[in-house]
């Protein structure tokens, strides 16, 4: 007997002519192997270093070098263990990567690879931070290998400076080398490592290892700019969903961030001119990620480049300029490989002297007038918990805007609405008080007449602003034969903020992950497929399977959430619907926070989540 009352309470671009303006003859570098990536060009552009799929006795990636006057292609890295990330050192006849090779399990863990990929299944794609991985130095046709990174812990993602004398690198060392990590890095450390990769400064020979940041959240995929005096990098936050480009001197000072998208931008990396940068962004969509380009001071707001669906990154130009390399996944297959196109060296800058300025979402962004008004208001809500008789201290004159509609005016109004310090401005919180006490101050300033409540420019209003559990009216019971159990709320089981409040009784069906996915067979993906589930209880999975690529990931990732969920439940008979957080998926075995779901509406059957020992 399921049953699960929810009760509310009230609580406290502008188009442009498209991927040609800046792409022409665009065609499939690289065609041998199940996918290639990250290619590197050598100084005189003869060369290009990039990492592949080919070895038939290695699934992971190996580093091969290409030879654009002969055409020949050869194996740099020693063919064992997992490699990433080369360079080829300028002024020199060496290139670097990163490797596994000298794990002293890295053979096993190939078969181990192999035998998984063979009997069907494909690893849920994620980076592999192996704590065995290492950054070492061959000659161009892999001979002379020597390790120049030793610490424990993940090192890789390096590049050489122009002159070919430093290395700057990703490293995850200081995990390993913190022998007081608090609790919560700890479970950190063992959900996403990523979270303590820095950047790191070393000469070319491995030596006077320095670090240069010390930010909670990624930091990796360093480079040099052209004139060698900066380093280009990407920054994740510490919840590693949004990352942005970053510069700054070769010594760690001068930090400058280039982009605000609010989402995954990363893979950076300057045109040999120096005057922008390349970089890769998923603003459009989780798994559509493009290229975009940005002034190298940051100033302008990002162009976008690339115009197809999926997946464009890693860009890198080719040294004189003319030409660019990246992955993509235009392939038949859809898997990744390296494609080239000329570029429009031109046209970028046209592009990014016709784009507007980048603004930061701050009350920084007023000028004049609007900028005190902005500011002072911002530090007196702040300290002041935003009473309603907080006197004006500033007054806005008509004066202070232009007759017309005016992109000043319009960017220092909504730059102010649209600030980090509103926090979204959702109704009820701190951030909508802030900005109706803000915008009641502007029209005072103005010299409008109130006409809300009281004299005031306010008028109140009831709404529901979030919901909770009622132990009292909540209840799980499970019934095998003659045994019965009753679960505890919000330790065994918790309802889902869009659950009907209701009841339901029945038999428990498994529907695996409980999705439905339109599409040709081995396209499509249906949990429902000769199940009876009318009248039952459906029983399933968070998320999405573990053992799928990343591309078909990001496909069952659409059709995920529990609201849909519980709409193909209820569209096929059920009485009602219970979650589990599987043990292969993040957050497993815990219950689904009770969060207040915006639309208002419930799913139309009582829908809660479980802990692992009550699905068992």
């Amino acid at each position: 007997m399921l049953t699960l009352p929810m009760l509310a309470q009230d609580a406290p671009d502008a188009p442009d002519a498209g991927e040609a303006q800046f792409l022409t003859n665009v065609r499939q570098l690289i065609i041998d192997g199940k996918r290639s990536g990250e290619g590197y060009f050598s100084p005189d552009g003869q060369y290009m270093v990039f990492q592949s799929e080919r070895e038939p006795e290695n699934p992971f990636f190996q580093i091969y070098m290409l030879d654009f006057e002969s055409g020949e292609t050869w194996r740099v890295s020693p063919g064992t263990g997992k490699t990433t990330c080369a360079f080829i050192r300028p002024g020199k006849n060496e290139v670097l990567f990163g490797s596994t090779h000298m794990d002293p399990d890295a053979v096993a863990k190939q078969k181990a690879e192999i035998e998984m990929r063979e009997s069907g299944k494909q690893r849920r794609y994620s980076w592999d931070y192996d704590e065995h991985m290492d950054i070492f130095v061959s000659d161009m046709k892999g001979g002379n290998i020597r390790q120049l990174t030793k610490a424990r812990g993940y090192d890789a993602e390096a590049s050489y400076s122009p002159d070919g004398k430093k290395i700057v690198f990703s490293s995850m060392r200081s995990a390993f080398e913190n022998k007081k990590m608090s609790a919560e890095d700890q479970k950190r450390m063992e959900i996403d490592p990523a979270y303590f990769g820095e950047i790191y400064i070393m000469d070319a020979d491995g030596s006077n290892q320095k670090r240069l940041t010390n930010t909670p959240g990624y930091d990796g995929g360093p480079f040099f700019s052209p004139d060698g005096q900066r380093i280009i990098w990407r920054r994740f936050d510490d919840e590693g969903m949004i990352a942005d480009v970053y510069t700054m001197k070769i010594d760690g000072s001068d930090l400058q961030k280039l982009t605000s998208f609010e989402s995954m931008s990363w893979a950076p990396y300057f045109h040999p001119t120096g005057e922008y940068v390349i970089f890769t962004t998923n603003k459009l969509g989780f798994a559509n990620f493009e290229l975009y380009i940005v002034d190298a001071a940051g100033k302008k707001q990002p162009v976008r480049v690339s115009f197809t669906d999926g997946f464009d990154g890693l860009p890198v130009f080719t040294p004189d300029g003319q030409n660019l390399v990246w992955t993509a996944a235009r392939t038949a297959d859809g898997k990744s490989q390296l494609f080239m196109g000329k570029w429009n060296h031109e046209a970028a800058l046209a592009a990014l002297k016709a784009a507007p300025e980048r603004m930061e979402k701050t009350a920084g962004n007023f000028s004049g007038e609007m900028k005190k008004f902005a500011l002072d208001h911002v530090k007196r809500v702040d300290e002041s918990g935003m009473a309603k008789d907080t006197p004006v201290d500033f007054a806005v004159s008509p004066t202070s805007f232009s007759p017309e509609i005016s992109e000043a005016d319009l960017k220092g109004l909504v730059g102010y609405l649209a600030a980090d310090q509103l926090e979204g401005r959702m109704t009820g919180s701190s951030g909508s008080k802030k900005a109706a006490e803000f915008s009641a101050a502007y029209f005072k300033g103005l010299g409008l007449q109130p006409a809300g409540e009281n004299g005031t420019f306010f008028q109140e209003f009831p709404f529901t602003s979030g919901v909770k559990a009622l132990p009292a009216e909540n209840s799980l019971k499970v019934t095998a034969g003659a045994k019965s159990t009753d679960f505890a709320l919000n330790s065994d089981f918790r309802p889902l903020g869009f659950t009907a409040n209701d009841a339901a009784e029945g038999d428990v069906v498994f529907a695996g992950y409980g999705l439905r996915i339109p599409g040709e067979p081995g396209k499509g993906y249906d949990s429902y497929a000769g199940l009876d589930v009318k009248d039952k209880i459906v029983l399933v999975l968070r998320y999405t399977p573990e053992d799928v690529s990343m591309e078909r990931r990001q496909e069952l990732n659409r059709y995920a959430g529990l609201r849909y969920k519980a709409l193909l439940a209820r569209e096929n008979g059920a009485k009602g619907l219970l979650v589990v957080t599987g043990p292969n998926s993040p957050n497993a075995g815990e219950l689904v926070p009770l969060s207040f779901d915006q639309s208002l509406g419930n799913s139309g059957l009582p829908v809660a989540s479980i802990n692992l020992d009550v699905a068992n």
